[in-house]
């Protein structure tokens, strides 16, 4: 089906890892303390988006003060303990294992490089991807395409010649704007 392409790159957190309800689970712990809450479809539509860069947006809509940075520290330490619990493969790494060894593959995500690689391992799904592309990769956040096309270099793909599989807008016009065809998973 994706045999066309020369490259198959991958969002992580949605697409195929499913995590996202321990995330928000994860915010929605870290910010009580701080009697901070957060809209569920304002995060939705940062789905892609670095943890700082939403924490930042989670501080603006409270006109808090604190440091971004910190609390996607505090944010990502607590999720690092509860993912590993409860992390799953969603039914899209049924392609990534049919094309392992057939095509090169990436993981490109808005979560940190060092998140990626452990729960990719912990699943030991880490053996299908020739590079894994994070947020702390890149200084150019999806929806910008940096991410996707460091894939693409990576794997010593063209652009064009790419495919990207995402469940974020973000995600979909950071492929787009990286001149890559794009799946929307959400619709599969």
């Amino acid at each position: 089906m994706y045999d066309r392409y020369e490259g198959l790159i991958f969002d992580m957190d949605g697409t195929i890892l499913d995590t996202e309800s321990t995330h928000r689970q994860a915010w929605r712990q870290v910010l009580k303390p701080y009697g901070m809450h957060f809209d569920e479809q304002a995060m939705v539509a940062l789905n892609g988006s670095p943890t700082w860069q939403i924490a930042h947006v989670i501080i603006t809509n409270h006109q808090s003060d604190l440091d971004p940075h910190f609390l996607a520290a505090e944010k990502t330490a607590l999720v690092k303990t509860m993912l590993l619990d409860n992390v799953k493969p969603l039914p899209l790494i049924d392609v990534v294992k049919a094309y392992h060894g057939r095509k090169p593959m990436a993981v490109g995500t808005g979560s940190e490089h060092a998140m990626a690689e452990l729960l990719l391992r912990h699943l030991g799904l880490r053996k299908y991807f020739d590079a894994i592309v994070g947020a702390d990769d890149v200084t150019q956040h999806k929806p910008e395409p940096e991410t996707f096309l460091r894939c693409a270099a990576l794997l010593g793909v063209r652009a064009e010649q790419c495919v990207v599989f995402e469940d974020a807008d973000f995600g979909i016009e950071a492929a787009r704007r990286a001149n890559m065809a794009a799946v929307d998973v959400r619709l599969l």
